[in-house]
Parts: structure tokens; sequence; C-alpha cells
């Protein structure tokens, strides 16, 4: 699948466009390795490298690194394609990590061919985030699992281990 689009017309004074390409597999790959696998099965299988991760991952530009029982690690590189108009990394990336982070800490406990949405998340802004901020680091654990709530939290550090973000999440189970 291929989408492009032409850059906007615009005056010479606002410089020249940057543009960046985004990768992904097809989803479709994932999903069929799904069936059988516990979560932690699954997500190891994309941090070893077996399946493809997230379409979104590629998007933000963002890894598993570190996965076990009720606790994942990520990192993701920002850049500023990401920016709002103040000029700091948007809101909804740090937003993005934290639910990826927590929701995944949580899909480590569940059994196969069970699932999560998230249906809440509450996040702490503590430092600006810039493109030459660096490596970020996405920790997220669970702090209660359940059979049909789960409760979680994550936070996102700077590669001096500064924190930049916190978030609390709950998450529906589904299924099983």
């Amino acid at each position: 699948m291929t989408i492009t689009t032409e850059p906007p017309a615009s005056p010479e004074s606002w410089g020249e466009v940057r543009s960046k390409t985004v990768y992904w597999h097809d989803p479709k790959v994932s999903l069929e390795a799904a069936p059988g696998r516990t979560g932690l099965e699954y997500l190891t299988a994309m941090v070893d490298g077996e399946i493809p991760g997230a379409p979104i991952a590629g998007l933000m530009n963002m890894r598993p690194v570190r996965v076990a029982n009720g606790d994942v690690v990520f990192v993701c590189t920002p850049d500023e394609s990401m920016y709002n108009p103040i000029g700091m990394i948007h809101g909804g990336v740090a937003c993005t990590l934290l639910d990826t982070a927590a929701g995944c800490a949580v899909h480590t406990t569940l059994a196969a061919n069970v699932g999560y949405t998230s249906i809440e998340i509450k996040i702490n802004y503590l430092r600006p985030i810039h493109a030459h901020t660096g490596e970020l680091t996405v920790h997220g654990w669970v702090t209660k699992p359940g059979r049909r709530v789960a409760f979680a939290e994550a936070d996102v550090r700077d590669a001096d281990g500064t924190m930049l973000a916190t978030a609390t999440s709950t998450c529906l189970v589904i299924g099983g």
C-alpha cells in the first residue's frame, strides 16, 4: 500500500518542505499469529522479530525492547514531524506511548485468545519533549491484573532517566 500526497503550496519564506517515510507490514500477519498465544507469548514474538509490530509503531518510530509478565519497555525516537504549533512534541505522542506501554503490560498478563482495550487513561505531562531530546524509554507495568478490568501505570523518560510524563490506565479485558 502506498499513499502519497503532494506537499502543500507554501510561501518561500516557510523554508524547504520536509518529509518522512513510514514503513509497516500487513497487520493481518500479526493478527493471524495471535490465536493460541498468551499475551506474553505474542508480544515476545514481536520483540524477537518473529512477527511484525503494529503499524502504529512505524508511524511513531517506536519498538518494544523488553517484555515480561506484567511489565514492558518500548523505545521511541521522536522527530520534528511530531511537533505541535508551539515547537514541542505533541502531547498526543506521549499519550500514545503511555497508552501503548500500559496496555501492552496488561496484555502480557492475559491468557491465549483474550484481548483488552483501554477504557481510561490519565496523563501527567511533567517536562516538554523536543526532537533533540533523543531516544525515549517508555515503561509500562501492571498494578492490578483482573479477569474483567486491569490497572496499569507507565512513564516516559529521556536518556538521562529524567521522567517526562506518567500515566495511570484502566483496561477492559475482553474474552476469556
